[in-house]
């Protein structure tokens, strides 16, 4: 089993003297900033001037400077951009500003693994990754807990560079919950194939063609979409707590005996696996990469059409109808993961 790490194992007096330096204020970063400086570190935030998140960091009480500046301000630079552009920036901004002896730090390792940023030698270059969404690792960290976290080192190039990734993780409140060894590769990697297969991907494909065949069918859209969107979350929260068996025993026998007979005749495992290992294998020779990175340069047509696309599925329009009127719910349950 891979090596697990806690607050007994992490030593945040590391970050003593230290500036951390935030380069980019979205979900991540602004709450990487905020926990940082309630575990007592100095954070500066590094930012393109005139973008929209200047005031906001600047009203949060941040020192908030251009990413060139911030990155010469910062013994640890944390690079919490989008995928697409921190190639980009990193060499226009931040290499010509990297001395010996700093550490430049990832939440996902993207751009490492496909070598859109390399790092020179004398600099460590670490990932500390939680596995969930921004203002869910500022909210766990504010009450308390933590958001579990992933370490990997890439390169060591001080020999501190795991205990002062350790320290930075537990500074952002990960120790907490526990913090998981891995390498860039397989968190890259693994991330990917993730999203594209069964939490972005698969999930979303299966849930439209759930809504499509009952609306064909002649059932309400509305029925519909409480039965194959908004009651998926409940069956979420389940298995994150217990695991599928616990998510079995808290629904009906029913449920569990159409688990069994119909989920291999939607999803015939041979057949998806083998279709899985397509997307794997795109992931990991980099052509899924290429084509995302082309695709940024091409000004995104093919994203654009289908983020067009979606938002005008009937699935999509009776969803925002219907969540309207839940008053139970808010746009604060809504977080973006990256």
């Amino acid at each position: 089993m891979a090596n697990m790490y806690y607050e007994k194992d992490c030593n945040l007096g590391l970050l003593e003297g230290k500036t951390v330096a935030i380069i980019g204020y979205g979900s991540q970063g602004h709450a990487h900033a905020m926990n940082l400086r309630d575990s007592g570190v100095k954070v500066v935030v590094g930012l393109r001037q005139g973008g929209k998140s200047w005031d906001v960091a600047t009203k949060d009480g941040f020192d908030v400077l251009p990413i060139a500046e911030a990155t010469k301000a910062g013994d640890i630079v944390m690079i919490l951009i989008n995928d697409e552009i921190m190639g980009e920036v990193y060499d226009k901004e931040v290499a010509p500003n990297l001395a010996a002896g700093k550490a430049i730090a990832f939440a996902h390792g993207f751009n490492i693994r496909y070598k859109q940023i390399v790092p020179p030698a004398n600099v460590d270059v670490f990932l500390a990754a939680p596995k969930g969404p921004g203002h869910t690792v500022r909210a766990q960290y504010a009450a308390g807990r933590g958001v579990p976290c992933l370490i990997a080192v890439e390169q060591d190039a001080t020999g501190k560079a795991k205990d002062v990734a350790l320290a930075y993780i537990a500074g952002i409140g990960g120790a907490r919950a526990g913090i998981l060894e891995t390498t860039m590769t397989e968190e890259t990697e693994t991330d990917l194939f993730g999203e594209q297969v069964v939490l972005c991907g698969g999930v979303v494909d299966l849930m439209r063609c759930g809504f499509e065949v009952l609306v064909e069918a002649g059932y309400s859209p509305e029925s519909a979409y409480f039965e194959c969107l908004h009651e998926l979350k409940l069956i979420v929260d389940l298995v994150n707590k217990a695991g599928v068996g616990g998510m079995n025993y808290s629904v009906s026998d029913t449920a569990e005996y159409g688990e069994y007979v119909s989920g291999p005749r939607v999803l015939p495992a041979e057949e998806t696996k083998a279709r899985m290992r397509e997307v794997l294998s795109d992931v990991q020779s980099g052509k899924f990469a290429k084509n995302w990175i082309d695709e940024n340069k091409n000004g995104r047509p093919l994203f654009n059409a289908q983020r067009a696309a979606l938002k005008d599925h009937p699935m999509e329009v009776v969803g925002r109808q219907l969540r309207e009127k839940m008053l139970w719910q808010s746009d604060a349950d809504l977080d973006s993961a990256t």
